[in-house]
C-alpha cells in the first residue's frame, strides 16, 4: 500500500537515538512502530541518529535504513552533509529531545517537528545552575524559531505548552502500546499487603524517591503495602540508602531491568502503578499497566494527566508530594467496588491505544503531509 495518491514516498526521521542504542527508551519504541508501518505501506524510510560505541555507521532494521554519525553538537551538521548526497525526501521529521536538528533550514523539502514533551522542569531535575536556567530558555527560543513549522505531539498537554511558546500548528496524534491488553480482565481482589509497582529509569526526573516516601507514609498510617521498583539507573544506590533511612527496606524491592514479558507480569500482579515523574510526553507505562488491568496513581503533571482519567482509570494526585500520593493510594483501595471500577475503566481505555487503532491515523497523517495534501 502506498500514499493516498499511489506514490511511493521517501521519509527521513532525525532522532538522537535509534532502537539499538543502549540508551533507547519509549520514544524510540513508538518511533520504530510508526516508521515500520510506513515501510509496510510501501514507503522508503531512513533514520539518521547519533553514533554510539559499537554502533555501526549504517545498517538495516525492519526495512528501515539506520545511519549513525556525530553526537549532541555535531550530528545536525553530519545529517545535513549526508542528506545533500541523497535523493530528495518527501518529508523530513525533526524529532526534538531538547535540542533540535534545525532541519527546516537545510532539508530542502517539507519538514515536520516531532516532540514527545516540552522538557521545562526536567532541565532542573538533571542540571544545576546555570544549565538548569539556560535549558528552558534555549527550549523556548527553539520553539519560537520553529513557530511556523507544523508539530506532531502525543498529548494535549504538549500541544498547550507549545502554543504557550508561540507555535502555531500542532497536531495531536496518540502513541500506541506494544503490550496487547488482556483479552479478559481476570479477577484481582484487594488484599494485604497491597502490591504497588513503579516502572521507569532510575533518574532524577522520574522521582522514584517520592514513590518510596509514599510507601513510608502509607505504612505510617497503618496500611500494609509493598513496592516493587522495576528499572535501573544513576540513582539506584541513593534510593536503596533512602529505604534504610525511612525504615522501609523490607517493603521495597528493586528488581532492576526486566524483559518485557517479566515486566508485564509484574504490572498484571500489582494492585496499582505509581508514577511520580516531573513530566512525561504521554505516560507509556500508565497505558501498559492499564492494559494489564492495573490502574495508576500519578502526579498532576503534563503527560500523566493525559494518560490517566482521574477517578475513572486511576487517580491524579492533588499535588506533587508523597503525602498526596499516599492519600490517592488510600482512596483508590478503600473500597473493593471502587477499585474494581478503576480496573475496568483502565483496561477498557487501554484498548483504544492498540497499534491497530493508532497506526492508521498516524500513517495517513504523515502520507498526506509528505504528499502536500490538505490536512483536515
Amino acid at each position: 500500500m502506498n500514499s493516498p495518491d499511489g506514490k511511493r514516498l521517501r521519509f527521513l526521521m532525525l532522532n538522537w537515538r535509534d532502537p539499538r542504542n543502549p540508551l533507547a527508551g519509549g520514544a524510540e519504541r513508538v518511533t520504530l512502530a510508526f516508521m515500520r508501518a510506513l515501510v509496510e505501506r510501501g514507503h522508503s524510510v531512513d533514520w539518521f541518529t547519533f553514533g554510539f560505541r559499537d554502533g555501526v555507521p549504517q545498517e538495516s532494521l525492519e526495512g528501515i535504513t539506520i545511519i549513525r554519525a556525530g553526537g549532541v553538537l555535531t550530528a545536525a551538521i553530519a545529517a545535513r552533509r549526508w542528506a545533500k548526497r541523497q535523493p530528495r525526501f518527501d518529508l523530513v521529521i525533526d524529532q526534538h529531545h531538547g535540542i533540535p536538528w534545525f532541519a527546516p533550514w537545510w532539508c530542502r523539502t517539507r519538514c515536520l517537528a516531532y516532540i514527545h514533551e516540552v522538557l521545562g522542569p526536567i532541565w532542573g531535575a538533571f542540571y544545576r545552575w546555570p544549565i538548569s536556567q539556560l535549558g528552558p530558555l534555549q527550549e523556548r527560543w527553539t520553539h519560537r524559531l520553529y513557530r511556523k513549522v507544523p508539530f506532531w505531539v502525543p498529548s494535549e498537554s504538549t500541544r498547550k505548552a507549545l502554543n504557550r511558546h508561540g507555535v502555531r500548528e500542532v497536531h495531536v496524534l496518540p502513541n500506541g502500546v506494544d503490550l496487547e491488553p488482556l483479552s479478559v480482565l481476570p479477577e484481582k481482589r484487594l488484599s494485604r499487603p497491597l502490591r504497588l509497582i513503579a516502572v521507569s529509569r532510575i533518574a532524577p526526573n522520574k522521582r522514584v524517591d517520592h514513590a518510596i516516601r509514599a510507601v513510608a507514609e502509607l505504612r505510617r498510617r497503618g496500611l500494609d503495602v509493598n513496592l516493587t521498583v522495576v528499572g535501573d539507573g544513576m540513582m539506584l544506590a541513593e534510593l536503596k540508602r533512602l529505604t534504610g533511612e525511612l525504615q522501609v527496606a523490607g517493603a521495597v524491592e528493586f528488581v532492576g531491568y526486566q524483559p518485557e514479558a517479566k515486566k508485564s507480569e509484574g504490572l498484571r500482579d500489582a494492585h496499582l502503578l505509581l508514577h511520580p515523574s516531573v513530566r512525561e510526553g504521554w505516560g507509556l507505562n500508565v497505558i501498559e499497566a492499564n492494559a494489564m488491568g492495573t490502574p495508576a496513581v500519578v502526579y498532576p503533571v503534563d503527560g500523566l494527566v493525559d494518560s490517566t482519567v482521574d477517578r475513572e482509570t486511576g487517580v491524579i494526585c492533588r499535588e506533587e508530594s508523597p503525602e498526596s500520593m499516599a492519600e490517592a493510594v488510600a482512596w483508590a483501595t478503600a473500597e473493593e467496588a471502587r477499585y474494581q471500577g478503576l480496573r475496568e475503566g483502565a483496561w477498557r481505555r487501554a484498548k483504544t491505544f492498540r497499534w491497530s487503532v493508532v497506526i492508521p491515523q498516524v500513517t495517513t497523517f504523515l502520507e498526506k503531509l509528505a504528499s502536500n495534501q490538505k490536512l483536515v
